[in-house]
């Protein structure tokens, strides 16, 4: 039988049984789609790390490449492009748009690109005209790319972390109720078990003595009967069946008895 450590301390009846084999079997469902849940994480945890390995390397590159148009249009267009492009801008003509997934119940944000309709980027097109219109447009074209890139891994990288600490949480409760919740609701239910088997045996032993008591004191009282009748065999005290008879004499003898038919 299991320490009082292993198992939850109650009282061993029935009803308690019943109530603790019900706990036991939402336990191990639970436990079931808990480990289905990490997996389904876990799976969706590998490929976003895929995905931002992936990324981060094209962001690199991107960069790369949009600093090297960016080099390229103020040699064309000359410095003082990049001050009136900057001067111009009033107001952000991209916003980031942020939603939720949802991942086998785990709430996971996502950044996307979001256009705005402004004039000024219709008025950006004209910078550069006179020279390195070209340059200016393919560095603006790159830094788009750039910046698409970048909303795509702060989108993983906030996914990433977010399905970390889920994967945890999941793994607790998981290793909670595999390695704590579930033996000691099993040991508890042996306890019960054995407890109730205790009293039943105590129970039949009761029972059996009372029966054995009751046999005794029946074989007793015949064993008194018997001992009375013999007594009064001894004693002479035995009744005649016939003694209420009385003499009855001789029929024929009686008066108005006789057969007149009779002849001798």
């Amino acid at each position: 039988m299991s320490g009082a450590g292993n198992r939850y301390v109650v009282v061993p009846t029935v009803t308690v049984l019943a109530v603790i084999k019900n706990r036991l079997t939402g336990a191990k469902k639970g436990h079931q789609l808990l480990k289905k849940k990490a997996d389904a994480l876990n799976m969706r945890f590998r490929q976003i790390l895929k995905r931002i390995m992936e990324t981060k390397e094209k962001m690199g590159v991107s960069l790369r490449e949009s600093n090297f148009a960016l080099t390229e249009a103020k040699y064309t267009a000359g410095d003082s492009v990049k001050h009136t492009i900057v001067d111009s801008v009033k107001e952000a003509s991209v916003r980031v748009a942020a939603r939720e997934d949802n991942v086998a119940g785990v709430k996971v944000p996502v950044f996307e690109r979001n256009d705005l309709d402004s004039s000024q980027e219709k008025n950006s097109e004209l910078f550069g005209l006179s020279k390195g219109g070209q340059k200016v447009s393919s560095a603006k074209d790159s830094f788009q790319k750039t910046m698409d890139l970048m909303i795509e891994l702060a989108s993983l990288q906030c996914a990433f972390v977010t399905l970390d600490e889920a994967i945890k949480t999941t793994n607790r409760r998981v290793n909670a109720l595999e390695h704590t919740i579930i033996p000691k609701l099993e040991n508890t239910i042996l306890y019960i078990k054995g407890e109730l088997d205790e009293l039943e045996r105590e129970e039949f032993f009761r029972l059996k003595k009372i029966q054995g008591k009751k046999q005794e004191a029946k074989e007793r009282q015949e064993k008194e009967d018997k001992e009375k009748e013999l007594a009064t065999l001894s004693n002479g005290k035995q009744v005649d069946p016939f003694a209420g008879a009385g003499n009855l004499g001789d029929l024929l003898s009686s008066p108005g008895l006789t057969d007149n038919d009779i002849i001798f």
